[in-house]
């Protein structure tokens, strides 16, 4: 099957999304569909994306940039790709978390939209019925069961529009992980030798824990604590104020770079809270988060503490696959820490648990045969005529609705 993956983001990217879009390309890949990847310009510096992500197969990647026009620059943006999609021949199936793209595109193959956070904004929400209505769409996917049943709320009717058959039309997902191998290189970390290395993956965003792990390490001052990750600015604001001696910050490093880190780390924190901002730092997606760091220090087989919040319970459990605080409770979180630290065999065991649940459920290529959806096959298609690539009936109105942040995803 041909399939088209629709990404309103940057790719390459330091953010999360361009990881998750990258990911499941891969896995569509691996599966045996021809996948080609529509996506905004690159704002992170790579000669080659596919090294710079780690992917293992090489599909297609195509980059339209957004004009600069306030308002409908999405819209204008999106007739182009409804243009370049027919250039290249039109797919069998359109997937993606390119809301404009795929209200833009439809009609020309089934739909599929992913949405990993619920936007709050009059002119998404407009997008999104103008989307809902479409007769092409097959498939709504949601990042957690969470974020399914606040969108079930907000769109009563989305359900029945589907054909309501639970579990089918409207899937939820969780983020994935590919596995790893047992061996492979292990990065040399600044810090003593013979500490506990506590790790943490991810941005520094308000809301991920940043203060939380300062808080720990003057705690705990017999434990190294790592941090990989961070744009510029956030780097410079956690380390002017960090006063600890054993708290190193390594850093953005590309995707493909980091299981070196993976490996070097003994505990690994998730200490996400109460509000936790997605990309850029803005909005809040505590509700509904789905991270791809807990799947890959699943993947790692590494021990987890992680912050107890009701939808991070819909993947782990406390006391078998990771260790639960409350998320802002720093002396909770510092006996976790210190009681794995002083018990490598009940480190074992939690990872390893961790990584069976990872191997069973949460797999990347697992995810694609999920999201995808039943009995969309390759159909015969007339030629397109080169020279007026964008059909009639196109239901796009370039007056409504309001721009998306450009890397407004988690």
């Amino acid at each position: 099957m041909r399939i088209a993956y629709l990404h309103s983001g940057s790719i390459p990217s330091v953010y999360a999304n361009g990881v998750h879009v990258m990911r499941m390309c891969d896995a569509f890949t691996d599966a045996g569909h021809d996948t080609a990847l529509y996506a905004l310009p690159g704002t992170a510096p790579a000669e080659d994306v596919h090294a710079y992500y780690g992917t293992r197969n090489r599909f297609p990647i195509r980059t339209l940039p957004l004009p600069s026009v306030p308002g409908i620059g999405v819209w204008l943006r999106a007739r182009r790709l409804r243009a370049e999609i027919l250039r290249h021949g039109v797919p069998d199936l359109l997937y993606g978390r390119d809301l404009h793209g795929l209200v833009a595109a439809s009609g020309l193959a089934p739909l599929v939209y992913e949405t990993h956070l619920l936007w709050h904004s009059k002119a998404v929400r407009a997008a999104e019925r103008l989307l809902f209505r479409s007769p092409g769409l097959a498939r709504v996917v949601f990042v957690s069961q969470a974020l399914a049943d606040d969108y079930r709320a907000a769109f009563p009717r989305l359900g029945a529009r589907l054909g309501a058959r639970p579990g089918t039309d409207l899937v939820t997902a969780h983020d994935c992980a590919d596995p790893v191998p047992a061996g492979g290189p292990v990065a040399e970390l600044p810090g003593r030798r013979g500490a506990v290395k506590a790790g943490y993956v991810g941005h520094l965003y308000p809301g991920r824990g940043t203060d939380v792990i300062l808080a720990l390490a003057g705690r705990l001052p017999d434990v190294d604590f790592h941090l990989v990750g961070g744009t510029e600015q956030d780097l410079a604001h956690w380390q002017g104020r960090n006063t600890r001696t054993n708290v190193y910050f390594h850093g953005h490093l590309p995707p493909a770079a980091l299981p070196p880190y993976h490996r070097a780390f003994d505990i690994v924190l998730a200490p996400y809270q109460q509000r936790v901002a997605c990309a850029g730092g803005i909005g809040d997606i505590a509700r509904w988060v789905s991270p791809m760091k807990l799947f890959e220090y699943m993947a790692y087989g590494k021990a987890i503490v992680v912050s107890d919040l009701p939808v991070l319970r819909e993947v782990m459990a406390d006391g078998r696959t990771c260790l639960m605080c409350p998320p802002g409770d720093v002396a909770a979180w510092a006996d976790a820490v210190m009681a794995l630290a002083a018990d490598p065999a009940r480190r074992r065991a939690l990872g390893e648990a961790a990584r069976r649940q990872l191997l069973e459920r949460h797999t990347w290529r697992a995810r694609a045969d999920r999201v995808l959806p039943p009995g969309v096959r390759a159909a015969p298609r007339g030629p397109v005529d080169p020279g007026n690539p964008v059909e009639p009936g196109n239901p796009v109105e370039p007056g409504e609705p309001a721009d998306l942040p450009r890397e407004g995803r988690p």
